[in-house]
């Protein structure tokens, strides 16, 4: 940064280039049932607005004829181009035909600028523009090789690559943070409740139905239409469960309910919600924490609300299990497929929970919340350092 200023670059000296000059289209062929290679890489491997590939598929899920990569050149995605999909080889692969196989020409470009450059929004914006078709628009090499896009003298690129990649190496520690902290918390979890287990079936501990563990009747929500925004009382629907550990009231859409309506379908800070029912057996039973929040909120009629008794369990502990291969297995085991999946009030309030001394599961659950604090907290860093990357890219480009 010392070195450039991105606020001031004079690109006066700067020259147009085809892109079939920046790059050349690698289009060697490969067939996946006859292939030594190891690695396969389609459209679904890459994520959007990454450089880098961390998951992988194997030839023998594909058929048909694929294009062949190689270490330093870039897979990007000519079918929905919208989706920003360019990142950066490190092995010989078999790679998608959705996609091309770009090796950028260090003559013009340095190479380790080349995936910057592709997702720049001049790039990115261009090869949306020229993508044809509908449902699936896709660039053809024919047009993309003719377009002229403006680019740095080379003894520039190199101090510029450096920026670039200083920027994303410091995104990829903290994903790398996050990522501990979510095995630490799940391992945590898992040895905590395998432990808890283990003690029921010596004796040591009880774990008795959670209908014997909360103040109020398991009750399903209200049924109504939604408000919107901008109006009514807050409501808890199925996708709000999904979004994390906590409702999170910002996110909710509203409904107009009544004072009794309030009553009957509230969810107080401290219940645990409930999915009652999935089009998938995998999404019943998913849970979330009510948080302590000034408005009111109720639930709606696919969801299923508990109040624990907290002289007896945590709310927070109970939510931790709950979302545990313990609970998950439980849930899942007791709900029933017809045209959906659901899990009715009695699979509920007969689920076993391994239960410590209150204090035990008070200390449990803050360990786990700090954990989540930091996770939080990292989550945000990581969202600001994207944006400067990005912008970061837009000044050069």
């Amino acid at each position: 940064m010392t070195r450039i200023n991105l606020n001031s670059l004079n690109k006066s000296d700067w020259k147009p280039y085809r892109f079939d000059e920046i790059a050349k289209n690698i289009s060697d062929r490969v067939d996946p049932t006859t292939t030594d290679l190891k690695v396969y890489i389609g459209l679904e491997h890459l994520d959007a607005e990454s450089i880098h590939i961390k998951r992988t598929g194997t030839p023998d899920e594909v058929k048909g004829q694929k294009l062949k990569g190689y270490p330093g050149d870039i897979i990007f995605g000519k079918r929905r181009a919208y989706q920003r999909k360019a990142a950066l080889l490190t092995e010989e692969s078999v790679c998608s035909a959705h996609a091309f196989i770009l090796r950028a020409n260090p003559e013009v470009i340095e190479p380790k600028l080349f995936p910057f450059f592709l997702h720049s929004d001049m790039f990115m914006h261009r090869a949306v523009d020229i993508s044809v078709g509908g449902l699936s628009p896709t660039i053809n090499w024919g047009t993309l090789k003719s377009q002229e896009f403006l680019l740095p003298p080379k003894d520039q690129q190199a101090d510029l690559a450096e920026l670039l990649w200083a920027m994303d190496e410091v995104i990829e520690k903290e994903l790398t943070l996050l990522d501990d902290l979510e095995n630490y918390s799940e391992n945590l979890q898992m040895k905590k409740f395998s432990q808890l287990w283990k003690d029921v079936k010596k004796g040591k501990l009880k774990a008795p139905n959670l209908e014997d563990l909360i103040t109020t009747p398991v009750n399903n929500g209200i049924f109504k239409k939604r408000e919107g925004f901008g109006r009514g009382t807050l409501l808890i629907n199925v996708t709000d469960v999904y979004k994390s550990f906590r409702v999170k009231p910002s996110t909710l859409d509203r409904v107009d309910a009544n004072d009794k309506e309030k009553v009957s379908f509230s969810a107080f800070p401290g219940d645990v919600i409930f999915n009652r029912s999935s089009l998938v057996k995998e999404g019943v039973g998913h849970t979330c924490l009510v948080p302590d929040y000034p408005e009111d909120m109720v639930f709606e009629c696919h969801l299923m609300r508990v109040r624990p008794y907290n002289k007896k369990l945590n709310s927070s502990y109970l939510t931790r299990y709950c979302l545990s291969p313990f609970g998950r297995n439980y849930l899942i085991s007791r709900s029933q497929t017809t045209t959906m999946t659901t899990l009715n009030q009695t699979g509920l309030n007969k689920m076993p929970i391994p239960l410590p001394s209150p204090e035990e599961q008070c200390t449990f659950s803050e360990i786990l919340d700090s954990i989540d604090d930091s996770k939080e907290l990292v989550t945000q860093k990581i969202y600001s350092s994207k944006s400067l990357k990005k912008s970061l890219i837009n000044q050069v480009f």
